[in-house]
């Protein structure tokens, strides 16, 4: 596989996963006390370890044809 169709793929895999963790990070936030300090640490952590999941897609996507 190319590195340009490779780069295709893992685009569109990190667009659908970035709107399915933005709608489910809002879903769950939704759904936290109202109490500024449990969403601070909620929505830190959540914008924190967004990319996590996406570093192997990331490194197969650079990898050397």
């Amino acid at each position: 596989m190319s590195p340009r169709v490779r780069k295709f793929i893992g685009m569109v895999a990190i667009l659908a996963f970035l709107a399915a963790y933005v709608i489910a990070a809002s879903t769950i936030g939704g759904h936290l006390p109202d109490h500024w300090a449990a969403r601070l640490a909620f929505y830190a952590v959540a914008g924190t370890f967004w990319g996590v999941p996406l570093f192997p897609l990331i490194r197969w996507m650079s990898k050397a044809p």
